[in-house]
Parts: structure tokens; C-alpha cells; sequence
């Protein structure tokens, strides 16, 4: 089979761009809006962008369902108040990852939906997920419209781990991480890891 994206709805691109490229991080993305209200939702589309200085970026796309011809929550917070934190997002917290996904209101707080506990962040004002291991507190460095999605990066200014996570010598411990990766519509649990070549 071959296909031409031009020839194609953006739901079909999205499906196959979306199950090709796997398995994906999930930057599980802590913000506050003017108002102050707390805001916490998960993005597939995420990666590392720089080593020096060390940025992140994640692509955030517009608003779906009732919600659709909108921009989502973290692209307005993040705009707004040039800060956020990427929380990652272990197996074990699934569930709680994926109510935050859910399509609520904006003035809903995600935290409290999905039984999280909000912690003070170091430089910036959004909260950090307590019960996430990992999480990186970022300043907006620039938003790229690209297309219907915007590319958003942040430098990141401050790095958090749980001591039970970290190996020393500045390494996580994956193993006991179980980072949680994005498929088409299911999930990935990073557990079995070996080196090449075998």
C-alpha cells in the first residue's frame, strides 16, 4: 500500500503518523491559567528538541469534540504564562494520566478529577504531579504554529527525580521508571530493555 497525504483526510494522516511512529513519551503537561485555576493533560507528541541549553517540545493540536474549532487549555496557559512542567507519566499512573486526558471544562480542575497531588514547583508557578517521579520545570522559549498543530518549547530550568529513580552518575533507573508509551490508540509499558547488538 502507498498513500498520498495530499489525497487524504487529516483523521487518515493522523492514524497513520500516530501508528507508525511508536512508541511515544508522554510529556504529561502541568499549567496555570490567568485565572490561577490548575491545569494538568497528556501529549504523545513530545520530545527532546536541545541538549545545550536543554529545551523540550511538544506539539499540541486543537481542541476536539464539543470542543472542537478551539485551542486546548495548555496552549492558552502556556501562552499566557510562559511556564510549564513536563510531569513523566509511569505505568502505574495510567489511570490517573488518562482522566486528565478527558475533555473537560476549563475551569476544571484535572488534578482533583484524577485524585492528584499538586506540589510547589521550584521557578515556575505551575504545580508538579506528586506522585510522578520525574518532572521538569520549564520557560517558554517559543510557540511555532505548524499547520493545524502548535509546536511549543520550553527550556527546561529545573529537573526533579525521586531518589529511587536515580542511579547516580545522572541516571534514571528505567527499570524501575516503567515509562508509559503512546501507540495508535493503546499504550506501551518500557519494561524488558537490552543492548545491540545482541
Amino acid at each position: 500500500m502507498e498513500f498520498n497525504p495530499s489525497q487524504l483526510g487529516e483523521k487518515e494522516v493522523y492514524k497513520l503518523l500516530s501508528g507508525s511512529v511508536v512508541p511515544r513519551p508522554i510529556a504529561w503537561v502541568s499549567t496555570l491559567s490567568e485565572e490561577g485555576e490548575l491545569n494538568l493533560a497528556p501529549f504523545s507528541f513530545f520530545t527532546v528538541a536541545s541538549r545545550n541549553p536543554p529545551m523540550l517540545c511538544i506539539s499540541v493540536g486543537p481542541g476536539v469534540g464539543e470542543r472542537e474549532g478551539t485551542e486546548k487549555d495548555t496552549l492558552v496557559n502556556i501562552r499566557s504564562q510562559k511556564e510549564f512542567v513536563i510531569n513523566v507519566v509511569p505505568t502505574p499512573l495510567g489511570n490517573q494520566m488518562q482522566k486528565s486526558s478527558e475533555n473537560l471544562p476549563s475551569d476544571t480542575n484535572e488534578f482533583k478529577a484524577a485524585g492528584l497531588t499538586p506540589v510547589n514547583s521550584r521557578l515556575v508557578s505551575p504545580k508538579r504531579v506528586k506522585e510522578a517521579p520525574i518532572h521538569m520545570e520549564c520557560k517558554l522559549e517559543q510557540i511555532i504554529q505548524l499547520g493545524s498543530d502548535h509546536l511549543i518549547i520550553g527550556r527546561m530550568v529545573h529537573y526533579h527525580i525521586e531518589d529511587d529513580y536515580y542511579l547516580g552518575n545522572y541516571k534514571v533507573n528505567l527499570e524501575k521508571l516503567q515509562p508509559l508509551g503512546r501507540l495508535a490508540g493503546n499504550y506501551s509499558e518500557s519494561k524488558e530493555f537490552f543492548k545491540l547488538p545482541r
